[in-house]
Parts: C-alpha cells; sequence; structure tokens
C-alpha cells in the first residue's frame, strides 16, 4: 500500500488489478493476458467532472483512448474512474484511484477471455468505420476485430480521384482491414460501398439531386461485386433501394446504438411511434421490426454492423458482425460467407446458434405439416440476458430462460407449420441502449406453397414509398430534376404493389 505521507488514496474495484505508487504526476497503465504478455485494449479514463483523459501520442476518440497495452496519462491531482476493455470476447476491468499532487499511480490489469470466436470458424467486422488508416491496426487490436472497413470518402466531389494501388491490407497474421470504403449520405438516407479502387465523384446539387440510385448504377459500372450496405434500415429511400435488388446487406446492428447511450430519433429517416416504442430502447426494437418486415416480404437480405466511431462517440468494432469462415479468412471469403448470412451480428453478446446442425442461412424443406427444428445455442454475455428468443416470421414463437452466469449452452426443439424465416435474438438487461445479438434467419421452403410473403409487411413497404414520393415532390421544385429523383420510387411503387398482391399471408 501507498505511504501516508505520499497523500495518495487509491480505490480500486475491478478483477486481478494491481496498483502501485511512485513519483510523477502521471497514471502509468499496463494491460496484460491471463498468460502475463502485453494486451492492447480500450482506457476510459475521466477526472471527478467526467471529463476523459488522454495518453500522450494514444489514438483518442469522444471518451477513450486505445493502447497497446502499456500508456502513460498526464494528469492534473484528483480523483479518477477507470474502465478496461478490449471487445466482447474478454471480460472488464473498472475501478476508481485517486492522485495527489506530484505522484504517480500504476495500474496493473489483467483480462481474461470469455469465448475465442476465431477457434469456432467466427471472424469479426465492423463495416462502417470513420478513422484514420494510420491507427487502425492499434485500433483493431486494442478492440480484438477481424475485419474493418475504413470510410475514406464521404459525400464529397472527388472528379479527379486516383484508383488505389492497394485497397486489402492484412497484419497480426489474421486481421485485415479495406480502405477506400465510402458513403453516401443524404435526403434518402445512407448507403456505404466496399470494393471500389477510387471514391465516387459524389458531386451533386442538393440533399435529393441526383438519386442515388445514380451512384449505385455508377458503382456497378466500376465494378460489378462491389459491395452495397443499406447503413441503416429505417431510413427514408429503404423502400426503393430494397426494390431495386441492388443492396448488398443491412446494418441492423446500427450506430444509433452506442456503448453508452442511445440515439433515440431516427434523424430524418422515418420515425416510428414512441408510444409504443419508447425511448431509450424503442428505436432498437423499431430497427429489429422493420428488418422483420423485409424478411416477410420475401427478401432475403443479410443483416450487417457498423459503429460509426470518428463521427458517432462508439468505439471501433463497439458494432459487430461476426462472419462463419469454412474456408481461409480473406476479405473475398468473408463477404462471400455475409451475402450467405452465415453470420451473426452484435454489439454485446456473442451468440453462436444452429438449427438442426446448420449454422444461419440455410434453407430447409417443409415436406410435411410441420418441420421439427432442433436448436443449440451457445450464448456468452459480460451483460445479463434473461431470455433468448426465437423469432418466426416476426413473431416470438419460443422464449428460454438464462441465469445470471456468462456463457449459457442451450438445446431446445420447437415446430414451424409454414414457409418463411425464423431467427435467434438474445437483448441485454442494459437500461441506457439497444444491446442485443441477432442471428442471420434460417429460410424455410415448401414445394406445396409458394414462397411466403405477407400482405401487412409489403403493404408496410407500399405505404412508406407514398409518404416518400410526397416528400420528393415537396423538396425537389425543378419540374426534371422531380421526375428523375422520382422514377425509381415509382418504380418501387410498382414492386411493392406487386408483393402486395402476391401475397400469401
Amino acid at each position: 500500500m501507498p505511504r501516508p505521507a505520499m497523500a495518495i488514496a487509491i480505490l480500486v474495484a475491478a478483477i486481478n488489478v494491481t496498483v502501485h505508487a511512485v513519483r510523477a504526476s502521471t497514471i502509468d497503465i499496463s494491460v496484460a493476458d491471463e498468460n502475463g504478455n502485453q494486451l492492447p485494449a480500450r482506457v476510459h479514463l475521466a477526472d471527478s467532472s467526467d471529463k476523459p483523459q488522454k495518453a500522450n501520442s494514444d489514438p483518442f476518440w469522444n471518451d477513450h483512448f486505445v493502447c497497446d497495452g502499456k500508456a502513460t496519462a498526464n494528469v492534473q491531482p484528483g480523483e479518477f474512474t477507470w474502465v478496461i476493455e478490449r471487445g466482447p470476447e474478454y471480460e472488464h476491468a473498472k475501478g476508481k484511484l485517486a492522485v495527489a499532487k506530484n505522484e504517480t499511480a500504476k495500474l496493473d490489469v489483467t483480462l481474461h477471455r470469455i469465448a475465442t470466436l476465431r477457434d469456432e470458424g467466427w471472424y469479426s467486422g465492423d463495416l462502417h468505420v470513420h478513422r484514420s488508416t494510420a491507427d487502425i491496426k492499434t485500433l483493431m487490436m486494442a478492440e480484438d476485430l477481424d475485419f474493418a472497413l475504413v470510410i475514406t470518402w464521404w459525400n464529397r466531389p472527388s472528379k479527379d480521384a486516383k484508383p488505389a494501388e492497394q485497397t486489402v491490407f492484412q497484419f497480426d497474421g489474421h486481421r485485415i482491414y479495406q480502405s477506400v470504403a465510402g458513403e453516401d449520405e443524404r435526403e434518402g438516407g445512407a448507403l456505404l460501398y466496399f470494393g471500389l479502387k477510387k471514391p465516387l465523384d459524389l458531386t451533386v446539387s442538393s440533399r435529393e439531386y441526383p438519386s442515388p440510385m445514380a451512384f449505385v448504377r455508377l458503382a456497378r459500372q466500376l465494378n460489378s461485386n462491389v459491395w452495397i450496405d443499406i447503413e441503416k434500415p429505417f431510413w427514408w429511400d429503404v423502400p426503393m433501394w430494397l426494390a431495386s435488388g441492388q443492396m448488398n446487406s443491412i446494418g441492423i446492428a446500427n450506430n444509433h446504438m452506442c456503448r453508452s447511450q442511445m440515439y433515440e430519433d431516427e434523424a430524418w429517416g422515418k420515425p416510428r411511434d414512441a408510444a409504443r416504442l419508447p425511448d431509450p430502447r424503442g428505436n432498437g426494437f423499431w430497427t429489429q421490426e422493420i428488418y422483420y418486415h423485409i424478411l416477410n416480404s420475401g427478401l432475403h437480405l443479410p443483416p450487417s454492423a457498423g459503429s460509426a466511431s470518428g463521427v458517432l462517440p462508439n468505439p471501433v468494432g463497439y458494432n459487430r458482425v461476426y462472419v462463419h469462415l469454412d474456408k481461409p479468412f480473406t476479405c473475398d471469403n468473408w463477404f462471400q460467407a455475409l451475402s450467405k448470412g452465415n453470420s451473426f451480428v452484435t454489439n454485446g453478446p456473442l451468440l453462436r446458434a444452429t438449427a438442426n446442425e446448420k449454422i444461419p442461412g440455410e434453407t430447409f424443406k417443409l415436406n410435411g405439416p410441420t418441420l421439427d427444428v432442433s436448436l443449440d445455442i451457445n450464448l456468452t454475455s459480460r451483460d445479463r440476458v434473461s431470455q433468448i428468443e426465437v423469432i418466426h416470421n416476426g413473431s416470438v414463437v419460443s422464449t428460454f430462460s438464462c441465469g445470471e452466469q456468462t456463457s449459457h449452452d442451450i438445446s431446445r426443439q420447437f415446430a414451424v407449420s409454414k414457409p418463411g424465416w425464423f431467427l435467434v435474438r438474445a437483448i441485454a438487461d442494459v437500461d441506457h441502449t439497444f444491446r442485443f445479438a441477432s442471428t442471420a434467419p434460417w429460410f424455410i421452403e415448401s414445394d406445396a406453397q409458394p414462397t411466403y410473403i405477407n400482405k401487412r409487411s409489403a403493404q408496410f413497404f407500399l405505404d412508406w414509398v407514398d409518404e416518400r414520393i410526397d416528400r420528393v415532390k415537396k423538396n425537389v421544385a425543378d419540374p426534371l430534376q422531380q421526375a428523375e429523383v422520382l422514377e425509381p420510387h415509382e418504380r418501387a411503387r410498382e414492386f411493392w404493389t406487386e408483393r402486395v398482391q402476391n401475397a400469401t399471408d
């Protein structure tokens, strides 16, 4: 313990933490794994007024910095709180300390793994990173993130952009990041682009003109295999984007869900019924509902995840999608598995599940009156999860209670009697934000029954298109520009009208 003459009080409430005192006006931090090896990590250090503290030249954002396992923070005397984390596969440590004038606290922390998903074939990715490529290796190491898509162009003209010689970089043996990812974000919402060699020239005359579909067509001309992600489900242009057939994924764990808070409204997207879905977690449930309407409309669109670290307060990798690979981890193999829906999304709980021994993305045949499904679920979570839910065609059809422990292994059976889809979901018992995990769906088809299309869900998007068309007419005064912007929405109205007419349920 420190000598009383040093006038330094150190209070610690954490697991496997040792604190010493030596002469200096700093806090020295050391993070190690259970074997004593130096461990990159994220540090939240705040003074008594909750002002975040920085550490020398280590990358800092919002309320935290990341380090390679060693860090020194120059501080004013006073009391501090701290939290140290390393993504969802590690326990976290937290505590308090007080540092007197001309003294230093030495903080030695050990973090233990609670899961190793790479050993199970799962590789994590964040599709929405607004951080410097100069820092990305440190950021990914500190979060134990396998794959990062780094947004390097966003809503800007790029007439004279030169193609990049290299956009995919591998390091640390098994980690990959891709640069030259981009974002087109305007009145109808945001699309993320991956796989281009140079930025799109996003020269626009307004937030409505030209239509984002003009840039979708340009991107497909540059690379027919470009990956286009709908950044959030509630953006106004979502029904039109879905009808286009050009979208590859949609952000179910998105940047309205933050580590320390929720962005409770829908920004300039389609607003929810806040009385039915109240703050603070209503936006999270609204996101889920819209995704279920997409699946109910007969569309097979895999869920994705993005944190928007560098714009919104999240750490890199807070919202992430885990993809299961049965082949080597490469950029192309990861996206190929994501396209199949061999995945789950999360911002906390680690939810691995099989249905009849098949990972998410599988299609089952309903050959009789019912299909018996055997679920095997492994859930690992630092936050308590009271129950795991099975969602079938948009409704909760089964729930499994969980205890207080960190890890759960659950086997259950349920039966389905009509085509459609199902998935498994776990929502953490956290009040201030929407912290959850969801598998991608499994699908059910029948030779005796048509493809499942729910009329209410198709009508939901048809009504949405009509609302959006009215907004375009108000926003775009020029007749020629208005007609050009409206054209893909009018085609979407035809698409959703046909879905309503062909509904099976």
